[in-house]
């Protein structure tokens, strides 16, 4: 209601202003033929005067109306050089605020709610650097005076900052302004007032504070590399220090565009994903599954039967999967490309100078232009008392211990319910093991909405896992007696939430899941005073507190996905080779993650829980699959697609898909967000018939059902009914 008033009073103001006539004073012949008058009024009584106009100035140009330019000659013309800058300095300055007062209160809330996630760039960059833009776009008269007030409104600029900045950016044009007033009768017309050598100028002034900040960053860099000796010649334009995903997709830029690049690496090539994480971890995920189909054939007009597991052999599998995909990844691949691989364990000696331990021994130096920090990331192992008497096993050593056995453990607990947690343990329990999942967090999943962790919970308890959530582990423990192997028995020992003492929960086999920690230790990082808390700390453009050493991948955050690693490594390679001429921000708004159970577990944007948290207005629209065609023929008609929306509006917010092929039906809602496009462009789109991807198209008919013209179909109802006769 304060809005509508508010802009019923602004309209009906303009609309006086237009309909009195007053436009027409505010032109330059005008005010020439009133000067005379004028001067005579202010000579009787010129507080009056001075009052009135700096009122009337502060109204035209908080209502954003045509005529500033030439009150402000006027107010040279009537109090002179001194008292018109002072007047027309604070009286623009007060009107313009309420202007940026306007807007913000009018148009703020409507305009994010309609492009927030792509103005979000905008909003960073006013937030960090507002006051700079601000006073360049005030220095420059050609930029127009309203315009800036109305946009200026719409980002998070501070009032104050605001204010004052205006009050300084503006105060040399309106010194001309002012200036050509005290000598009316010679200027012709308004654009006269600013040659264009003044106009050249102010240009010029207005690139001073991006030029001055542009120098201060230049005195920061020389202070951070102050006490280093640069080299006068490199031998290489880039060494990046670790080849996972971030590694390898970043040495291959610099390869293609004709850079020197050597990749260092003391381990295996292609990093966590090839080896210990996404391709074993997704092979053996597999393998469960079609046990688990085996074991509920009945499902699918079947005899359903009991799978003969051969776990050495199924992890033979696994490993034969890991050898097909290592020659992506492999350093001849990389070396016929034009990299130089290096294995060995790489320390920055100094911004310019990386030393390489080889593995076949002896050391090897190399200068460098520019170094990129890509050495991705390791398990945490939690603090556990008992932990390192029992044993145990991460994401990084399970495999290697899995391949020598001939069965899946007996009893498998892990600790953890993120990602890794559920993928593991849902698997285990489809081949044969009796797992318990010990989870501190309420739920599963915890950066998932509550409904998406119920299904996933659901899922997993269907397969046989124990799943226990809101439970913290307190310690281990081994307790006399056998446990059936002739060892002594392996116990973790947790918090009961339900009595409020301690539970003990007996196992074969630990597998700890509950998160993984960036490799920050032994690359020389301290020595350089690079800040490295959890992860490497960067700019917006992946550098750290030295411009020429990036990083990228889990090792800088705040992700740890191997797309988002490869996401990174194009802005790494391209600002460490091309930084000197353009450098380019980190895009995180449209990630995609999986969780790949079954369902899968896939998201992009917001969901309903981060939404609350961030005062974001939304509406839900959501489809179960339960209905689709193709779901229902292969039995998996089960899970939901779930599409946060700008209320009224069919702009995506965010996607969470629960179900078979989540991760695929997801890709056509980030190219959706990432250009624009809104669910009627879905709903447009011809899915193929009988497709899961028909879902997509399908949930879009949803929204469009929900927002349908009410009225306007009534008008047709009763237009056909006429038809009809």
């Amino acid at each position: 209601m304060k809005k509508t008033l508010l802009l019923l009073l602004v309209l009906a103001l303009a609309a006086g202003f237009f309909a009195s006539g007053l436009h027409r004073q505010l032109d330059l012949d005008t005010l020439k033929a009133g000067m005379g008058g004028f001067a005579v009024w202010h000579a009787d009584s010129p507080l009056l005067v001075a009052a009135l106009y700096f009122a009337a100035y502060v109204a035209v140009t908080a209502l954003s109306l045509p005529g500033a330019a030439v009150m402000t000659l006027a107010g040279g013309a009537l109090f002179g050089l001194g008292w018109g800058l002072l007047i027309v300095s604070f009286a623009s300055t007060i009107g313009a605020t309420l202007a940026f007062l306007v807007s913000r209160h009018l148009l703020r809330d409507s305009v994010h709610a309609r492009f927030g996630e792509r103005l979000r760039a905008i909003d960073q960059g006013i937030a960090r650097d507002g006051a700079f833009y601000l006073f360049s776009l005030r220095l420059v008269p050609a930029f127009p005076f309203f315009l800036i007030n109305l946009l200026m409104g719409l980002t998070p600029i501070r009032t104050r900052t605001f204010y004052w900045v205006s009050q300084l950016g503006m105060l040399p044009g309106t010194l001309v302004y002012v200036n050509a007033g005290t000598e009316l009768g010679a200027v012709d017309s308004l654009a006269g007032v600013l040659s264009p050598g003044l106009v050249a100028s102010f240009v010029l002034l207005g690139l001073f504070p991006l030029l001055a900040r542009w120098g201060v960053e230049r005195v920061q860099a020389r202070r951070v590399y102050a006490g280093w000796t640069r080299p006068k010649r490199f031998e290489r334009n880039l060494v990046v220090i670790g080849a996972g995903a971030a590694g390898l997709v970043t040495s291959y830029i610099a390869a293609a565009v004709k850079a020197k690049v050597t990749l260092v690496e003391a381990g295996r090539m292609g990093g966590d994903c090839l080896n210990t994480g996404c391709v074993p971890s997704k092979a053996l995920i597999r393998s469960a599954r079609l046990a688990h189909q085996i074991r509920h054939a009945e499902r699918y007009g079947l005899e359903p039967g009991e799978p003969a597991i051969d776990f050495r052999r199924l992890m033979a599998r696994v490993r034969a999967v890991i050898r097909k995909i290592e020659p992506h990844d492999s350093v001849e691949r990389y070396t016929a490309l034009g990299v130089e691989v290096l294995q060995g364990r790489a320390r920055i000696v100094d911004p310019w100078t990386v030393e390489v331990a080889l593995n076949e021994g002896g050391t090897h130096r190399l200068s460098t232009r520019n170094i990129v920090i890509a050495t991705g990331a390791r398990p945490t192992v939690p603090a556990l008392p008992g932990l390192e008497a029992v044993g145990y096993l991460t994401s990084d050593t399970v495999w290697d211990a899995f391949a020598e056995l001939d069965t899946p453990p007996r009893r498998l607990l892990v600790l953890g319910g993120g990602p890794i947690g559920c993928e593991l343990a849902q698997a285990c329990a489809r081949l044969g093991s009796q797992v318990v999942l010990v989870g501190r967090a309420p739920q599963l999943l915890p950066r998932e909405d509550s409904d998406v962790a119920a299904f996933a919970r659901a899922a997993l308890e269907a397969d046989g896992v124990e799943v226990l959530t809101g439970v913290a582990a307190l310690r281990c423990e081994l307790e006399a007696g056998e446990d059936g192997t002739g060892s002594a028995r392996k116990l973790l020992v947790v918090a009961d939430p339900s009595t409020g003492g301690e539970r003990r929960i007996g196992f074969d086999t630990l597998l700890c899941a509950v998160g993984r920690s960036a490799r920050l230790e032994g690359f020389g990082l301290e020595a350089l005073g690079i800040p490295a808390e959890g992860t490497v700390a960067t700019n917006d453009f992946l550098q750290t507190r030295y411009p020429n050493i990036l990083a990228a991948g889990d090792v800088a955050g705040p992700f740890q996905f191997t797309h988002v690693a490869a996401h990174q490594a194009w802005h790494a390679a391209v600002n460490a080779l091309f930084g000197h001429l353009r450098r380019f921000r980190v895009d995180y708004r449209f990630v995609p993650h999986t969780t790949f159970i079954d369902p899968e577990v896939a998201r992009v944007g917001l969901n309903e829980t981060e939404a609350h948290a961030r005062g974001i207005t939304f509406e839900v629209t959501r489809y179960g699959l339960d209905d689709l065609d193709r779901a229902i023929a292969d039995g998996a008609d089960h899970g939901f697609v779930k599409v946060l929306t700008v209320p009224g509006k069919d702009r995506i917010l965010g996607v969470t898909i629960v179900g078979e092929h989540a991760a695929e039906l997801l890709a056509e809602f980030v190219l959706a967000m990432k250009h624009g496009l809104g669910l009627n462009k879905v709903l447009g789109t011809i899915h193929t018939y009988p497709t899961f991807a028909e879902a997509n198209k399908y949930v879009a008919g949803e929204w469009k059902r929900a927002h349908a013209p009410q009225r306007v179909l009534g008008w047709l109802a009763r237009h056909h009914a006429w038809l009809r006769g």
